[in-house]
């Protein structure tokens, strides 16, 4: 390994401490680019829908977004590996801000859905080379503490966003929010652009795989779009079942095209590392349950507790703070101490727990019941964030530590997209004209006065529909029976979205389960330094690294006398300054490491 003029070891891009710290705030804001793009748009986009005319197109102003991001995640992360993060990440920012700012000039609903594309294929590079980005500066003993930090990102996010957007849709225009992209993405191209180093192979030759890129496309996106067409919960609709069948067949031919592919888009023996498999399940599974409860506690809180759509997102502030808060301290415990697996597994059962918690949802339930199990949720949800990359980039040659982060992201948001249908679907079946009637009559309603039936022309659907009003059907009760109808709408509501949650603590359960299968391995004090200078990895040295490692005498790290002086160096400046070993580093010496 190599080691640093205060005898700590080095990752194998080499900058100084402060250039390291820097970078991580450019990344930071960068991630939160793309995290506050999603909070802001949301809350206003039934008002942009309406004023545009085009209600019945709302569903695909977000779909062409995660189409287009969803397709561009392992080519991002192909690319990153052979020409460095560096400028896969600028084409990202760059895309993503043309993007912004075409959305944020379109006159049509069509205008909008083409230009929240381009700005999907921006998007694509920013979470997963960002996470790239700190797997080539810090080293995985130390990186959790790091990784931590992005929980916080999306949570202030999360809590921003809404406000944000209210305030510039209500005093500007619905156009600012996508135009207040601009300047942060401008700071972060220029924090990006002046700090970060790029490393490549020299002399190596890249070759696309066109034909994995091409078929990868053809599979997940009409995937998407069934999965689009089917959260009305048709699911027997001949295009739904045409979207899957395309995507199926596409999906056979990708993996035929990937057994023979020289530089495969995505590698699939990385399946075979038992490491990823197990975190790639694990995720699937974490983020398909945790999906269940963001997708409709908003909701929830907009119909039955009358929140308008930005409070319905300060509401979740218990459970942001749980997220916020395990997710940094489970960085900085496994950067202590070096263990990880029954932490995650820990983090997964308690994510089962909370979910399980809101089966009990009922329109009558009091706050503070509310704010307990989201807390739960939320410190079950923040470790699984961080650590399951961390540990991926921890057992990953370095030359594919960016196709490994790229492909553990991608496995994230089909998680995300199968999550929100599945699970609006059992909602939609729940939330029935029986239970409706059944609430109501409970709330105090004559049973003469509800129908046994659904009357003509009455539609569930618009329950959860933009522009729609849900208790509009109630409007021509007398108003003696109005209180009873409403009570009772909410409360079938409320059991509507409790019976609902089963999938998702089955999903948490299930990655729990998953999550035992780990192989926990000690965490590298190093971060293949050796495999990048036999490589030929060469980074572009910042500044006052490159000073800093002309005034030690100490090789570049893209030198093989770093590879291969380091362990002694490292050893002659424990002795010479009395240094104690780390758990970690006294793991590692007994295995051998060091």
């Amino acid at each position: 390994m190599t080691a640093t003029t205060n005898g700590t070891v080095h990752p194998a891009v080499e900058v100084s401490n402060r250039a390291r710290l820097e970078i991580m705030g450019a990344i930071m804001l960068a991630l939160f680019l793309g995290a506050l793009d999603q909070t802001i748009v949301g809350p206003v986009l039934p008002h942009i829908s309406t004023e545009l005319k085009g209600a019945d197109l709302y569903t695909w102003v977000v779909s062409a977004y995660l189409v287009t991001s969803t397709a561009a995640i392992p080519v991002y992360g192909k690319l990153s590996d052979f020409f460095g993060r560096k400028p896969a990440l600028i084409v990202g920012i760059v895309l993503f801000l043309i993007g912004s700012v075409l959305s944020g000039l379109s006159q049509t609903m069509w205008e909008l859905i083409l230009f929240r594309g381009v700005q999907g294929l921006g998007a694509g590079a920013l979470f997963p080379i960002s996470l790239a980005v700190i797997g080539d500066l810090f080293t995985p003993a130390e990186r959790g503490k790091y990784q931590g930090l992005f929980g916080a990102v999306f949570g202030v996010a999360f809590l921003v966003g809404p406000f944000l957007g209210g305030v510039l849709t209500d005093s500007l225009s619905w156009h600012y929010i996508f135009f207040v992209n601009v300047p942060i993405g401008l700071v972060s191209l220029y924090l990006i652009g002046r700090l970060l180093p790029t490393h490549r192979k020299e002399g190596a030759r890249f070759n696309l795989d066109l034909p994995g890129v091409i078929t990868f496309s053809g599979a997940i996106v009409p995937v998407l779009i069934g999965l689009t067409l089917a959260e009305n919960g048709n699911w027997g609709d001949p295009a739904v079942i045409a979207s899957f069948a395309i995507g199926l067949v596409f999906l056979v031919a990708f993996l035929f095209a990937e057994t023979r592919a020289e530089e495969p888009m995505i590698p699939l023996d990385l399946f075979r590392n038992r490491t990823f498999a197990v975190s790639a399940v694990a995720t699937f599974l974490a983020i398909f349950g945790f999906s269940t409860l963001i997708i409709f506690l908003p909701l929830w809180f907009q119909i039955v507790q009358g929140a308008s759509t930005t409070a319905s997102g300060y509401l979740l502030l218990p459970f942001l703070a749980g997220l916020i808060a395990s997710s940094i301290a489970a960085g900085q415990i496994v950067s202590r101490t070096g263990h990880y697996k029954w932490l995650i597994v820990g983090a997964m059962a308690l994510l089962a727990v909370g979910l399980a918690f809101f089966m009990n949802l009922r329109a009558d339930t009091p706050t503070a019941f509310l704010w307990f199990w989201m807390l739960v949720a939320g410190i079950g949800v923040g470790p699984t964030m961080a650590i399951l990359t961390l540990i991926v980039q921890n057992d990953v040659s370095f030359e594919r530590l960016g196709t490994a982060t790229s492909d553990l992201t991608l496995i994230r948001q089909i998680g995300t997209s199968v999550g929100l249908t599945i699970s609006f679907t059992i909602f939609r079946n729940n939330l029935s004209w029986d239970l409706l009637r059944t609430s109501i009559v409970g709330a105090g309603a004559p049973q003469a006065a509800v129908p046994a039936a659904a009357p003509a022309g009455f539609d569930l659907g618009s329950l959860t529909s933009v522009g729609g009003s849900p208790t509009g059907f109630f409007a021509g009760i007398p108003p003696q029976l109005a209180p009873a109808f409403t009570s009772g709408f909410h409360q079938a509501f409320s059991i509507a979205v409790a019976n609902s949650m089963w999938i998702g603590v089955a999903a948490a359960a299930l990655a729990c389960l998953a999550s035992l299968a780990l192989n926990e391995k000690p965490l590298r004090a190093h971060l293949h330094a050796e495999q990048a200078a036999r490589m030929g990895v060469r980074p572009q040295a910042v500044g006052a690294a490159e000073a800093a490692t002309a005034a030690s005498g100490r090789p570049p790290v893209d030198s093989p006398a770093a590879a291969s002086s380091g362990d002694g160096t490292a050893r002659e400046r424990r002795r010479a300054t009395g240094y104690s070993p780390t758990g970690i580093e006294r793991r590692r010496r007994l295995l051998g490491a060091d």
